[in-house]
């Protein structure tokens, strides 16, 4: 599986990360690893949340700004993920699975009774999907597609993760307030998400930051189909990794000769924009799996500006 980072802007995608993940029965064989030519230091148990955490501090180092950090419910159900992004000082909007437990936003924590020692919440979490089901829900474009407007049903809610300390039968204490977001999909498919946007934010831009994930997906699509990176049958470290390399390179090349074409036939409007976002998606697809990260608005300019990333 590969932890994948793309940066994007307006719907210029580029794809700037691809780490290998190693599972325990590859980290617990450090002889299978050296076999493979897999560096010691990489030897190491770390989750798909924890190399896209890295990547991400690898691009602030260097320094590239964006704006808005996206993933699928495969990093946004990981509580530890979700707060190391905060910690970073980033903006986020990431799926979660519809059981995830939540609190309402004006949750309170009581003095304990009976033997309890400890303040308890005056109210039990639960699940998303359920908190969101008596809400209504609206329809919403969040921008033009080549067939015309794209729109869904959304739903949204302030409220606050049950991800905070256990306190009791493995439940967990109310954590920071976050919007809970539901997508209502033509085709019945019902989606949640969890998001720090600011609490006066409008369901459309809800709505845009988190949709905005799919450009990434199809870069992904195009690299594992157009481009080869799917089509990888070595078995090195090396090898995987160069490859990869290959791919994102040839991807990049293919979008600056897109967007020099546009620049001088004067179309493709979106090409100037300096907009972008970073994302964390899990892509559909074949083996092997890839999951990638989305991107955000830049906040400067930067070398990379013209080819945002998303994922």
């Amino acid at each position: 599986m590969l932890v994948s980072l793309t940066l994007a802007g307006a719907e210029v995608p580029v794809p700037v990360a691809l780490r290998l993940f190693l599972p325990e029965e590859w980290t617990a064989d450090p002889e299978r690893c050296a076999a493979a030519g897999v560096p010691a230091a990489e030897v190491v148990a770390r989750s798909k949340g924890a190399i896209a955490l890295a990547e991400l501090d690898r691009l602030i180092a260097a320094p590239v700004r964006f704006g808005l950090v996206l993933a699928d419910a495969s990093y946004g159900a990981s509580a530890a993920f979700r707060a190391g992004l905060s910690e970073r000082g980033l903006t986020w909007a990431v799926g979660i699975p519809r059981n995830q437990k939540v609190y309402g936003a004006d949750v309170q924590l009581v003095p304990p009774i009976g033997r309890k020692r400890r303040p308890v919440p005056d109210q039990e979490p639960r699940e998303a999907e359920a908190v969101l089901a008596g809400l209504s829900w609206r329809r919403v474009t969040w921008r033009l597609g080549s067939r015309g407007p794209l729109a869904a049903k959304f739903a949204a809610t302030r409220v606050r993760v049950a991800d905070g300390k256990t306190w009791a039968n493995n439940r967990h204490l109310p954590g920071d307030e976050v919007w809970l977001v539901g997508e209502w999909r033509s085709s019945g498919e019902r989606k949640y998400y969890l998001s720090n946007l600011p609490p006066r934010t409008s369901l459309r831009t809800l709505a845009a930051a988190i949709k905005a994930r799919w450009v990434c997906e199809q870069a992904h699509q195009q690299l594992k189909q157009e481009l080869g990176l799917g089509h990888f049958e070595g078995r090195s470290w090396t090898g995987l990794h160069r490859h990869a390399l290959m791919t994102c390179i040839a991807f990049a090349y293919l979008q600056h000769l897109r967007l020099a074409g546009q620049r001088s036939t004067g179309s493709g409007k979106n090409a100037g924009s300096g907009s972008g976002t970073a994302t964390i998606a899990e892509p559909a697809g074949s083996a092997p799996r890839h999951h990638d990260a989305a991107v955000r608005r830049p906040r400067h300019a930067n070398p990379m500006s013209a080819l945002p990333a998303q994922a």
